[in-house]
């Protein structure tokens, strides 16, 4: 774990606390944090509801009444969690071994599905080829799940191809795949967002039925791959 002045703690609310190591989009940073993910889930803060990792933070939350009734009324709970807290980054000092899998995504980018492709061609002044070559030629790392059950915030994406999000949301197919800034991912789910849309995947990212719920984690790798539209229509699943 890195040097205490690379990162603070903060709280959200009355018993949610933050580690915060900056508004960054670091690998070495997000595996830290993926790191103390999975070591305060093996080893609980007592009174600990869940924790929650994002791209250079983690945000512990509590049960305050469990706290209260565990904590000396002569101690502020803040502080007790605040030395908790501490306290698992003193322990967490070597990073666990985060099991990562490789995950291949079918795309396919047709026009009737990469419905913002011409229009980021045009804005990028390249061919609507050359943004499939580049989005398809990279491994993208999975920071973090976030806004939509399943959806994955991946990156980075080739300079060349990094796009700002749009101005206003829109309504977005699920497994609709876009860019916003750097980071490009899949929409698991139908959804106002407001990524700019290159094509859409067959493979379904978000499914209650299965134990598993969600085909991708934090820590996990992606690769795109392009099919054609007959393609799409006709898969059937498979091997991710």
């Amino acid at each position: 774990m890195p040097n205490s002045a690379l990162y603070k703690i903060h709280f959200v609310s009355d018993s949610a606390a933050t580690i915060d190591f900056g508004n960054v989009i670091d690998e070495d940073i997000n595996s830290q944090i993926l790191s103390l993910f999975h070591f305060v889930n093996n080893q609980p803060i007592p009174g600990m509801i869940e924790a929650v990792p994002a791209y250079a933070s983690l945000t512990i939350y509590f049960d305050l009444m469990f706290l209260r009734k565990k904590i000396s009324p002569s101690r502020k709970v803040y502080e007790w969690i605040h030395e908790k807290v501490e306290k698992l980054i003193e322990l967490e000092t070597a990073a666990l071994e985060i099991n990562s899998n490789l995950i291949r995504i079918p795309v396919c980018y047709d026009e009737e599905f990469g419905i913002d492709l011409k229009w980021l061609a045009e804005q990028k002044n390249i061919s609507t080829n050359d943004i499939i070559q580049l989005h398809c030629a990279r491994r993208y790392r999975v920071f973090m799940l976030g806004f939509l059950p399943g959806f994955a915030y991946m990156g980075e994406v080739d300079e060349k191809i990094a796009i700002p999000r749009k101005p206003e949301p829109q309504s977005i197919t699920a497994g609709s795949v876009g860019i916003a800034g750097k980071q490009t991912g899949v929409y698991p789910l139908n959804s106002p967002g407001g990524w700019q849309i290159i094509g859409r995947t067959p493979l379904k990212l978000f499914d209650k039925r299965k134990d598993e719920l969600c085909v991708l984690k934090p820590g996990d790798f992606v690769e795109f791959y392009s099919i054609t539209k007959d393609e799409f229509e006709n898969y059937q699943g498979g091997d991710t």
